[in-house]
């Protein structure tokens, strides 16, 4: 496999990362000279949407993926990179090199709580004085693009267009379909697309990944050429409905009919041989309330099945839609003097819409949607891969999105280019919020540590560094109650419901990547550390306590009916009206039936 070979070279240095040497945050003249070519380079950010750690093929996924193959092994792949748990908060520290708290975007619209709403960095809009690495890079002389999704408020002041893109085409949406301009769940009346900070339509021959590449492909032809530019393309793929073209999901339609048990195992067996992990390892159990594969019957095992192909065909036209992307490049000579970056916003989606809701399939059938194993990813396809699948996919990390074990937090991330030269991945602990100080030292900004939260890669991707924190630089990250710190080698967790219990954790996880093993009884002075360090975090980052009981599942529901009841109120107020009309014609016939009724 490829992927054993190009992993085979870190052996355990994921067990010895945390003892790395001293962090070097800053790049310093030497080294920005080192790693920066004679003109400032470009950069053509890719984001997919809930990709697992172990999704793409150089990090051993079923999935065929190339051209993102082709860049990690052109440059440089990361197995400890460290995202937020759900998508708007990752994108605004991806942009802004700030905790997500800091940026204004602690968490979504979709599960934030009344408790929270209106509250500092509760706003869910980019607050004043957060700027962007589009607003840095525009300064700079570059010129800044952008398609895909957005999900950053759509207000006035709110889209890209405000923020240091010279062109964009957004989605302002969670998600939406990736054939037709129409929502997937009852929260969002329809797909808000804009171009350029207005209302835009689709057009009718659109399939997602294909028109962000085009889109992309129309902007960059724009504009003074000997400019360098940033393109920021925020894929769909592989978001709820998970939808492709049949020709990359067919050739899938085998792979994953023993089920999410095998495969988890079949990718924590692969996560060892290929150096992700130690050997021995423990993979931890599911979260309870989990099915059996077995306890499925064969109709729904086939849905199952056809469900993860589709997510697998995906991908590979995500892949496909990226190399399209690389050759225009080339074509046009800029290719060589291109930094890529490749990541994910969160690891995989567990959501079974079917499964939390009595009205969605209501929903579903007079929206188009089929939720059938006869429809391979065409348009009209609803496919999810639900909560087993989705642990499945995250091995061997625990759980998955939204949750701050490592299945929600810890995902693959690749960077390819001038200045980055071949060599075997990196174990170093990094995150989301290293990427814009990395982009602005790459292009020749002056290094400013207070402007960022996230530290700058260019030591490390220079050859200078073996690491960008030391083992006493701790790390938080919290999004609506599910929080993490990382110190060393060390994580200490907190998962809420409905699939955590709010109990904090302490993990080691160079030799128990699983979490499997809670080190706060045994390691109680540890713990206590831990402790303190994430309440420093929390208090630094103006980080809020969740409401009493709070769940994630219930918090959509309520939100949600609170959003169509807005939405919808004159049939509701209408019908108020009906009820009343009629109570009142009653009121009336009982009493002229009174009045007419001898003495």
């Amino acid at each position: 496999m490829a992927g054993k070979r190009f992993l085979a070279a870190i052996g355990a240095a994921l067990s010895l990362a945390a003892a790395g040497p001293a962090a070097q945050p800053l790049a310093t003249a030497t080294t920005l000279k080192a790693i920066t070519p004679d003109r400032p380079p470009n950069f053509v950010v890719l984001l997919a949407d809930d990709l697992a750690l172990m999704d793409l093929g150089i990090y051993g996924g079923e999935a065929r993926t190339p051209h993102i193959d082709a860049l990690a092994r052109r440059g440089r792949m990361f197995t400890r990179y460290y995202t937020s748990p759900l998508c708007s908060p990752s994108r605004a520290m991806l942009l802004t090199g700030l905790d997500n708290h800091r940026t204004g975007v602690s968490t979504i619209p979709e599960v934030i709580p009344n408790e929270h709403i209106g509250k500092k960095g509760y706003s869910l809009r980019f607050e004043p004085g957060v700027t962007t690495i589009a607003s840095r890079l525009r300064q700079r002389g570059y010129r800044t693009y952008m398609t895909g999704k957005w999900h950053l408020g759509h207000e006035h002041g709110d889209l890209p267009n405000s923020h240091g893109f010279d062109r964009s085409f957004v989605l302002d949406a969670s998600g939406a379909d990736n054939w037709e301009q129409k929502s997937y769940m009852p929260y969002y009346a329809d797909a808000p697309w804009f171009e350029d900070g207005k209302p835009a339509r689709l057009p009718k021959d659109f399939y997602s990944s294909r028109f962000l590449i085009d889109r992309m492909v129309d902007y960059l032809g724009e504009g003074d050429q000997q400019k360098p530019f940033l393109a920021y393309i925020g894929f769909q793929a592989i978001h709820i409905p998970v939808q492709a073209p049949p020709e990359f999901t067919r050739k899938y339609r085998d792979t994953y009919r023993q089920g999410w048990a095998a495969m988890r195992k079949a990718r924590w067996e692969r996560a060892q041989a290929n150096g992700l992990i130690p050997n021995g390892a423990p993979l931890a159990d599911p979260p309870k309330g989990l099915r059996q594969w077995e306890s499925l019957t064969r109709e729904e095992q086939a849905l199952f099945a056809r469900n993860m192909a589709i997510n697998a065909g995906m991908i590979e036209a995500m892949d496909h839609h990226i190399g399209r992307l690389v050759e225009h490049l080339k074509r046009t000579g800029q290719y060589d003097n291109t930094v890529f970056v490749f990541t994910s916003d969160n690891g995989p989606e567990p959501s079974n819409p079917l499964a939390t809701s009595r009205t969605m399939q209501w929903w579903l059938d007079n929206n188009g949607y089929s939720v059938s194993a006869d429809n391979w990813g065409g348009k009209g396809t609803y496919a999810f891969i639900g909560p087993e699948f989705a642990n499945a996919a995250a091995s061997p990390g625990a759980m998955f999105k939204f949750y701050s074990a490592e299945g929600g937090l810890h995902v693959p991330m690749i960077m390819a280019g001038p200045g980055i030269a071949p060599a075997a991945p990196s174990a170093a602990m990094t995150t989301v919020s290293d990427i814009a100080p990395t982009l602005l030292a790459m292009a020749g900004g002056a290094p400013d540590a207070s402007a960022f939260d996230g530290r700058s890669l260019v030591p490390l991707l220079a050859g200078q560094a073996d690491a960008v924190r030391t083992p006493e630089t701790a790390t938080g990250f919290e999004v609506s109650g599910n929080a993490a710190l990382f110190k060393g080698s060390y994580k200490l967790v907190r998962n809420l419901k409905p699939y955590g219990d709010g109990i904090w954790r302490l993990y080691d996880i160079a030799s128990d990547p699983g979490e499997s093993r809670d080190l706060s009884q045994s390691d109680p002075a540890k713990f206590r550390e831990m402790m303190a360090e994430y309440r420093a975090y929390a208090k630094r980052n103006g980080v809020l306590e969740m409401p009493e009981g709070y769940d994630s599942t219930v918090q959509i529901g309520k939100n949600t009916v609170r959003k169509m009841a807005a939405r919808y109120w004159y049939v509701l107020l209408g019908a108020g009206l009906l009820v009343i009309a009629m109570l009142y014609g009653a009121y009336r016939l009982l009493r002229r039936k009174g009045r007419a009724r001898p003495a």
